[in-house]
Formats: structure tokens, C-alpha cells, sequence
């Protein structure tokens, strides 16, 4: 009987590399001309270039520019693959990615020519029984790829010239913008098939496409799902049925045979909900389509989807144009991080490390993921872990901080990528946004593009037209947005009163304390920058003596004036040290206090604002930068400020009417009733002024408690602080800059003790200590530490436990390079 079920074979095995045109070095090509350096695919040209020994890493030092010959060469990937003759009707070569101008042969013919990494590729071997490209036996399998850095500049010439921040004009190819360099990334510009390539093999049809949607209905639900079928041979194609069933239940429809397109829904009488992390559960169910015959299953497609209403209130208020994430009713306060693509080679990012990135989201108290428009689209995977995990995604279309050119060639694989992504993501429960670009309205109106485009296109249709055009038609479930920052009422589209808003002038021009001077609706994106962990900069810089302007520190600072702006940053609140672990440190802590400043202060004035999305979560590589997890996967003091900042329920004192205010948050699905307890004490514990005020706060609200006079005026500014405390949560104010102050000496006392997955640290204060924490990479740097920046008063205890494998000793954790406050960077 003839094998119709559609068979996946992947080619993973026989590849080799080769250098084409393009100055590689002599003993590179001598070894690669022998054709016998292997490539791994997935993979890319660096990663195989490393494999075989013939290149140093481009993490490390300088070798950044050591290496940038690799995006000037043309590069070939072989191999071969046995077929046979099998039964089937129709044999593809599918590519799920190549990077990115490439030709494919196959035993010696072309097959097809790609230019767009951002999309798949599906090519007919046997089209028709007269022309096919296999062979009974062995076959050669060829993928040339064109020199990237050389195509992409005839190409800005024949597209014309576009206003850019970086030299580089990635707008002129669908390639990762960032993998030619960002202010926080290493320019990689790297060829490779980077995702699978697979033979699929099959009979009478297959699911060419598959569209699903879930809505609750009361306590029920209905899965609507669209199917696009190819057939094998349309003139005498056989009735087909598809199907979809989720548990127990199933619905089916007959495609007659001139049919290809069908919808179907399937009705359930009772479903749980789909919630985001912190209100709820994130239920899922399991959803399969099948396409079948009338003897048996050609095809089938898995999802999982979650059943969750969603939408952004944009509805116009006496304040302006408010943007609120509501799921089911009920309004979100946003908890979000921007994401950068993982690694710099993505291909190295599999469903283990993308699991461990957003466990961290989660533990830092994140309930959405912005993935920022200059990267890619993830992997199904990291989408389905967020579904699991209840983490919100917010999808940009990959255009950033540039004027697109709206021209052939470009125009129609735009409107290719973009269909083929709607479909892939529109399914997930989490993904709650698509957004046409990061922040080219902006450009558009603000940096000077409309002069010098001179007429030229910049990207318009995409945003206003192509994109919202084939979301309502593939995908009218999911909200769109042009652009971020965006004002959806046509105001500036950075307007502070309007939608959603981008805040730099901060880390750019001004100081941290100046995010209080603004009260956005929402925040996209700001940030402040801070080094990596000890561990993660030594491993990649290896300069001796090592100085914050050191060459391998200057390589893997990528901002413009990003020392200069370090420094501007901290002189204000404290003092630059003179030693190179001190610097570190001050600046890992600025940044850490600079981000908790502002989302302390966004957070005070919900429900106006309604999230702050940080920029950014993750690092694709050891470099200094706004993430709260560097390129080694380990954690900063940002991330701390992160889980504070964003914790349940939080206290801070905020600048009000002329005096200082306690602003109670209660992100819990329970009403808070206690008492806050306010003292004004000096930095050796005596107390000055004290009252205890009673509060209660709405489940998901926020309370402002005016405090009066005798709590907030002081005649010893730089030795006193204001600390209000309810059940076990603190909010602190401080009178005077840290460098102002007489901020003593930290002495502490540290007690270990072994628990379940590795110990905890007990600390007991015998000082004031602001902001304590434990550099835990010091002594072992695979250790996690679950808390920082902890601030005691004199004879306070407080708890944190450590990750680890081994043991650890207390004078290990009490080492000054180990457990670090900011009183050492006031008091020597």
C-alpha cells in the first residue's frame, strides 16, 4: 500500500564549509580548501569556524575586529543525502532559515535564491514526475551564501541612502539589524543555515497553513481554526476531511475536492482561563488538526492553546490617551523587560537556555516580554514557554530605529516574513501585541528624517497599512499598534499624555532623578547601563591592569560615550572610586537604583500609568549594557531591583504636593488592610520622629498616604532617613545624596547554614546598611543568589538564600569583594 502520511527528515549530518570570494586570511583558507573543516546545522560560519579551531572566540578581548574579514566572504555549506524512490507524491526541501543571501543546489542545479532571514523557505523537488532534482542514491545538497556586508552596501545604493543611527545600512536587507552592531552589541554580520533543514515527504495533501484562535464564551470556549491545504495534484484530488480535537471534544468538515480552505470551530461547555503571571493560572490545552483521507491521516498540526480575552484601553480620558493591557476583564499592571536576541549566534539558543531566561523573568517578578524589533522572531519555543509560564509577549515586526525602504525587492519579503510570523504566533495566549517598529514614528518626526529622506520612502505603508491590513485578515484576535513609542489619538508619537512612550534623556543627557519629573501613560523602554558580573568580564576582558577605559573595556562598552555617561550618571550620588572592582561595583549599583527610582516612581501613580517596560532583560554577549542578566546568564544587581520593584505588594515614599507621600501598591487579588509604620531615624538607628498610620488598599490598587511634617522635615539631612514599614514590606527615603552623607562604615555579622539546592545567609546588621548585597560570581560562578540590595537598620536580621552546588563559609560571604553595600562607596 502506498505510504501517504507526510514523513519530516532533517539533514543534520556531512556538512562541510567553504570560503568563496573575500579576504580570508592565508591559513584560514589553506585549511578550509582542504574541505575538510565540518559545519554543524543548524549553526552559522563563526560557530564552525571556532569548532574547527580556526578562529579565537569573538566574545573575547578584541577579536570582535579581528574577525570582521567573515562578513565579507561569500560562504558554502555541502552535502549529500540518500533517497529513494519511496511511494510518496511530492518531496520539499524546507528550510526553516538561512542568513541570508543564499543560492540552493541540488545535484548540481538551482534550486531556488533566498534573501530574507527571517522567514522559511519551502522548495518542490519533484514539482512535476518530469522534472525533479533527486537522484535514486546519493545527492548533493549545496547552499551558497553572498557575502553579507558587501551585499547589503550595493544594496542601500540601489534602494538609496536612509537616515540610521549606525553606519551600517542593515535597513537595506531582512537580516538581524543588530547583528551589524548595536550600542550593546558585538557586530557579528555571520552567514549559516541557522535553523533546520529537513526533507518533507507526502501524499494527496498536506497542511499548507493552519490558523487557530481561542475565545472564551461564558464558562465554555470555542477554538475557530482556518486550514489551507495543498494538494498534490489538484486535477484528481480526493475529498478530504479535517479535523480538530481538544480532549474529548472534536469537530470535522469535508473539503470537497476542489476545495483548498476551510474553517471550522470547535465548542467547548467548560474551559479555565489563560492568566498572565500574578493573576492567575496560565491554563492550557492541548489542540491537534488533522488532515485526512478517508483510509487514513496525511497530516497533522499541534498547538496549545489557552483560552483569555485581550485588548489595550485606548479609550481617551480627562488626563489623554491612557494604554491599558486588559486580559479577561481585567485591567494589567504591565511588569515588563525588553529582549534582545539571546546570543549573537542564535542558533546556539535552544528550548534548555531559553527555559532558564525566562525562569529569571519570572523570579524578577516580570509579567511581559517586549522582543525589541532589531532581533528576530524567537523560536516556537520561547513562545511556548511563555505561555506556560504566564509571561506576556509583546511582538515587534523587525524595524528599528531606521527609514525603511518600501521598494522591490524588500517590499515583498516584508509582506512574506510578516504573514508567515502572524500565522506561526498568532495562536499563543501571551502574545498580546504586534508593533510595527521600534520607534521610526519617532525618527520620523523628531530626528531630523524628513530632510534628509528628501521624498524618499521611510516605512509608512508597512506601519499603517500592510501590517494592520494582514492582521485583521490572519490573525484579528491580536492587537496591533504601529509603532512604540505610539500616540494613538495622532499626537507626537512620544507624547508623554499619549499611549505608550520612550524615556532617554535620563541615560543620555540627564540625571536618574529626573524620571520623576515625567508621568507617561505607559513606558516602552528606558533604562540605565551597568557593567557585567565580575566573572563574566574577566572571562571576556583580559586587560592587565584592567581600567574602565582599558582596550578590551573600551571593546565591550558599546555605547557612544558610554563611560562619559557612567560617570556623568553617578558624580551626582556618589563619588567615582579609584580601584577598578569599587568602579565596578558603583556602577552596577547606580544602575540597579537608577532603574528601581523610576518604576518606584512609575508604579506610585497607577492606575494613570500602567506599566514599564525595562530596557532590557538579557545580553547577547559580555559587554556593558542596560540588562539585568548579562551575557554569561548571570544576574546583576539590576535584577534585584527588578524583583523589588516589581514585587506584589510594595511601599515607596514619593515627592507630593510640596512634601513626601507613602504610595501602598497591591498587585494581589486580595484587598490590604495593616498598619504602616513610619520612623525618621538617624543613620545609627535613633529615632527622631515616628507614627503609625493605618491603610487600606484596593485588590490592584495603589493608596497615597500624605505624610505630615514632623516625619518628612529635617534638620540633619545627611544623617537621617525616613523608613515606613507594613508587614514585612519597606519603602525608604533618604534626605541627602549618599555622597552627602554620613553614611558610616558597614559592620555586619554572617551566619550559613545548608539548605535544600544549596544555603542561606543570615545577616545581622551592627550599622546602617544601604543596599547590601552579595556578588555570590566572586566565590562561585554558578551560584545564584535569590535577593540583594537589602537596606538594614543597626541590630536588624534579615535571610537569603543561595543556589548553589558545594559549600560556602561565612568569611568567604563576608569578604568586601563578595558582600558589597554602598556604604564602603561613601565611607573608606
Amino acid at each position: 500500500m502506498t505510504p501517504t502520511p507526510l514523513a519530516r527528515r532533517p539533514i543534520v549530518d556531512g556538512w562541510t564549509l567553504h570560503a568563496g570570494r573575500g579576504p580570508v586570511p592565508d591559513e584560514v583558507r589553506a585549511r578550509l580548501d582542504t574541505g575538510v573543516v565540518a559545519a554543524t546545522v543548524p549553526g552559522c560560519v563563526h560557530t564552525d569556524l571556532m569548532d574547527a579551531g580556526l578562529i579565537p572566540d569573538p566574545y573575547l578581548d578584541d577579536n570582535e575586529a579581528l574577525l570582521a574579514w567573515i562578513g565579507r566572504v561569500d560562504w558554502t555549506y555541502r552535502t549529500t543525502f540518500t533517497w529513494s524512490p519511496d511511494g510518496h507524491d511530492r518531496h520539499d526541501l524546507v528550510f526553516d532559515g538561512l542568513d541570508t543571501i543564499a543560492r540552493i543546489e541540488v545535484n548540481g542545479r538551482v534550486l531556488a535564491e533566498t534573501a530574507n532571514q527571517h522567514r522559511s523557505y519551502r522548495m518542490p523537488l519533484d514539482a512535476t514526475p518530469a522534472d525533479t532534482f533527486l537522484r535514486d542514491g546519493v545527492n548533493e545538497l549545496v547552499v551558497h551564501f553572498t557575502a553579507p556586508v558587501p551585499h547589503t552596501n550595493a544594496q542601500s545604493l540601489t534602494l538609496g541612502v536612509r537616515p540610521r543611527p549606525y553606519p551600517f545600512p542593515y535597513e537595506a536587507i531582512r537580516k538581524s539589524a543588530c547583528s551589524f552592531g548595536w550600542d550593546w552589541g558585538i557586530a557579528t554580520a555571520t552567514s549559516g543555515i541557522w535553523r533546520e533543514v529537513r526533507i518533507e515527504s507526502w501524499s494527496t495533501a498536506r497542511l499548507a497553513e493552519v490558523r487557530l484562535r481561542a475565545d472564551p464564551d461564558g464558562d465554555g470556549g470555542a477554538v475557530t481554526v482556518t486550514v489551507q491545504v495543498e494538494r498534490a495534484d489538484p486535477a484528481t484530488a480526493d475529498d478530504l476531511r479535517v479535523r480538530i480535537g481538544i480532549a474529548d471534544a472534536v469537530a470535522e468538515h469535508t473539503l470537497s475536492h476542489h476545495a483548498d480552505a476551510v474553517t471550522l470551530r470547535l465548542d467547548l461547555e467548560r474551559v479555565e482561563r489563560w492568566w498572565p503571571a500574578g493573576y492567575g493560572h496560565p491554563h492550557l490545552y492541548d489542540a491537534t488538526v488533522a488532515l485526512l483521507t478517508a483510509a487514513e491521516t496525511l497530516d497533522t498540526a499541534e498547538r496549545r492553546v489557552g483560552f483569555r480575552t485581550v485588548e489595550w484601553n485606548t479609550t481617551p480620558d480627562e488626563a489623554g490617551t491612557p494604554f491599558t493591557l486588559v486580559i479577561n476583564d481585567q485591567p494589567i499592571y504591565v511588569k515588563g523587560a525588553n529582549w534582545i536576541p539571546d546570543d549573537a549566534f542564535p542558533s546556539r539558543v535552544d528550548r534548555s537556555r531559553y527555559g532558564r531566561r525566562l525562569r529569571q523573568a519570572r523570579d524578577a517578578n516580570l509579567n511581559l516580554i517586549r522582543v525589541w524589533g532589531g532581533g528576530i522572531y524567537e523560536s516556537d519555543d520561547f513562545y511556548d514557554l511563555c505561555d506556560e509560564l504566564g509571561l506576556l509577549t509583546w511582538q515587534d515586526f523587525l524595524f528599528a530605529c531606521a527609514a525603511y525602504p518600501e521598494e522591490e525587492p524588500l517590499r515583498s519579503e516584508i509582506e512574506a516574513e510578516a504573514r508567515e510570523n502572524i500565522v506561526r504566533l498568532a495562536s499563543h495566549p501571551s502574545l498580546v501585541l504586534l508593533n510595527g517598529n521600534n520607534e521610526n514614528l519617532w525618527g520620523f518626526e523628531d530626528w531630523d528624517w524628513k530632510r534628509r529622506l528628501d521624498g524618499r520612502t521611510w516605512g509608512a505603508f508597512y506601519y499603517y497599512d500592510l501590517f494592520p491590513r494582514l492582521v485583521a485578515e490572519l490573525a484579528s484576535h491580536v492587537p496591533y499598534a504601529p509603532g512604540s513609542p505610539f500616540s494613538p489619538g495622532g499626537e507626537h508619537p512620544n507624547a508623554e499624555e499619549h499611549g505608550s512612550m520612550h524615556l532617554w534623556e535620563q541615560w543620555n543627557r540627564q540625571d536618574w532623578l529626573t524620571y520623576r519629573d515625567h508621568r507617561p501613560r505607559f513606558v516602552a523602554e528606558f533604562g540605565w547601563q551597568g557593567p557585567p558580573t565580575w566573572t563574566t568580564l574577566r572571562r571576556a576582558v583580559s586587560d592587565d591592569p584592567l581600567t574602565p577605559e582599558s582596550p578590551g573595556m573600551t571593546v565591550h562598552q558599546k555605547a557612544m560615550e558610554g563611560n562619559v555617561k557612567l560617570t556623568t550618571g553617578l558624580v551626582p550620588h556618589l563619588r567615582v572610586p579609584d580601584d577598578m572592582e569599587s568602579w565596578h561595583w558603583a556602577m552596577q549599583l547606580n544602575q540597579a537604583i537608577a532603574v528601581r527610582t523610576a518604576l518606584e516612581h512609575f508604579r506610585s501613580w497607577a492606575p494613570h500609568t500602567m506599566g514599564a517596560v525595562v530596557w532590557q532583560l538579557n545580553d547577547c554577549w559580555p559587554v556593558t549594557s542596560w540588562a539585568a542578566i548579562d551575557g554569561d546568564e548571570r544576574a546583576k544587581p539590576l535584577f534585584h531591583a527588578l524583583r523589588r520593584a516589581f514585587a506584589d505588594r510594595t511601599i515607596s515614599i514619593q515627592p507630593r504636593d510640596g512634601g513626601l507621600a507613602a504610595v501602598i501598591a497591591n498587585d494581589t487579588a486580595d484587598a490590604w488592610s495593616s498598619s504602616l509604620s513610619v520612623r525618621r531615624l538617624t543613620y545609627a538607628g535613633a529615632v527622631r520622629a515616628e507614627e503609625t498610620i493605618g491603610f487600606d488598599v484596593d485588590a490592584r490598587g495603589t493608596t497615597t498616604v500624605l505624610l505630615p511634617d514632623a516625619l518628612t522635615r529635617t534638620d540633619a539631612a545627611e544623617d537621617e532617613v525616613l523608613v515606613a514599614d507594613a508587614d514585612a514590606v519597606r519603602g525608604t527615603w533618604y534626605f541627602a545624596e549618599a555622597r552627602d552623607s554620613t553614611l558610616p562604615a558597614a559592620r555586619f555579622f554572617v551566619e550559613v547554614s545548608s539548605v535544600d539546592g544549596g544555603s542561606e545567609i543570615t545577616v545581622t546588621a551592627d550599622s546602617m546598611l544601604r543596599d547590601l548585597t552579595f556578588l555570590i560570581d566572586r566565590i562561585d560562578p554558578d551560584a545564584h543568589v535569590e535577593d540583594g540590595l537589602l537596606t538594614l537598620l543597626p541590630g536588624e536580621r534579615a535571610t537569603v538564600r543561595v543556589r548553589h552546588a558545594g559549600a560556602l563559609d561565612a568569611a568567604q560571604l563576608a569578604d568586601p569583594s563578595v558582600a558589597r553595600t554602598m556604604n564602603e562607596l561613601v565611607t573608606p
